[in-house]
Formats: structure tokens, C-alpha cells, sequence
């Protein structure tokens, strides 16, 4: 008798565990967790965070990709940087923001619809969308710059008033 109600409650629990374990498995491959914040390290050990819709990291390819309003902060390189989508790809140390790139860097901005930041090199490649441009404003030091602001032009008030001019013949 014993052996027989062990036998039941072996097989309650391999049927239990035949059964969850698929609809488990489905559940995660059909529902994945997205990340919302993530840390990469760069080699450097400084942190690059990366807040996203969605994440995903693939450990065999070492690329993490980040979808749906991203943005990024890598405050040892005072770099804020949003897109549609940002792909880091760790073995080649670069990161590529794709889908309306806007990255700012210590006062200066970069606009494209990609752009590439070669992490090791600290360089940024933009490219635009098709017959646009890409957009960068830089601040520029200069010595010789005054340093109060010009004062714009003095224009005279406007008068819709017409001036009239003295007859030329006697009255």
C-alpha cells in the first residue's frame, strides 16, 4: 500500500512538472521581461546607462538593444543621447542610436537619424535620412569675442503717418 501511494504522489508530481514546465517555458518565450534600466561597462569601468520601452541582451553576440524612447548617460564622457533605437555592441566598444539621434555633448549637439559613437576613439559618426542633413551645433571658444553682447541696431519707430512736403508754387 505504501509503495502504491507513493507511487501516486511520484506521479502527481511528474505530471505537475510535465505540465507547467512547457506552459512556463512558453510564457517566457512568448512574454519576455523587458529591461527598462540597464549598465553596460565599457573597459574604462565607467558605467554607461541605458533606459529604454524594451531591452534585449544577447550574451553570444554581446550586443544589447534598446527600443522605444531611449536614452542614454555616460557621465564620464558628459554624454546624454536619445533615439528610437541604440544598439550597444560591447566586443567592438561602439554604440549606434538609430531613428531621430540626438546626442549632447558638454554644450554641444549632434543630430541625424544615425549616429555611431566609436567609444574608444571618442568620435561620433552621423549620417542623416535620405536628402536631409544632419544637424551639429558647436560652442567655440574665442579669445577675441567680446564679452558683453553687441546691442542690436537702433531702427527708428515706425510712423504711418506720411510726411508731407511744402508746396514747390505760391498759394
Amino acid at each position: 500500500m505504501k509503495s502504491c501511494l507513493f507511487y501516486m504522489v511520484n506521479l502527481k508530481r511528474r505530471l505537475g512538472i510535465a505540465l507547467i514546465l512547457p506552459i512556463s517555458l512558453m510564457g517566457a518565450i512568448a512574454l519576455p521581461t523587458p529591461l527598462k534600466d540597464a549598465q553596460a561597462q565599457t573597459g574604462d569601468g565607467r558605467a554607461i546607462t541605458v533606459r529604454a520601452d524594451v531591452q534585449e541582451a544577447n550574451s553570444q553576440t554581446g550586443v544589447v538593444t534598446a527600443r522605444g524612447n531611449v536614452q542614454i548617460d555616460y557621465p564620464a564622457r558628459q554624454i546624454q543621447a536619445t533615439a528610437a533605437q541604440a544598439q550597444y555592441f560591447s566586443r567592438e566598444r561602439r554604440i549606434v542610436l538609430t531613428g531621430n539621434a540626438y546626442v549632447l555633448q558638454q554644450g554641444n549637439s549632434l543630430r541625424g537619424e544615425t549616429i555611431t559613437y566609436l567609444i574608444d576613439e571618442g568620435r561620433f559618426v552621423a549620417l542623416p535620412k535620405t536628402e536631409q542633413q544632419v544637424e551639429s551645433i558647436y560652442i567655440v571658444s574665442d579669445p577675441e569675442a567680446p564679452t558683453q553682447p553687441v546691442a542690436p541696431p537702433v531702427t527708428p519707430p515706425f510712423n504711418p503717418k506720411p510726411v508731407f512736403k511744402t508746396p514747390v508754387s505760391d498759394p
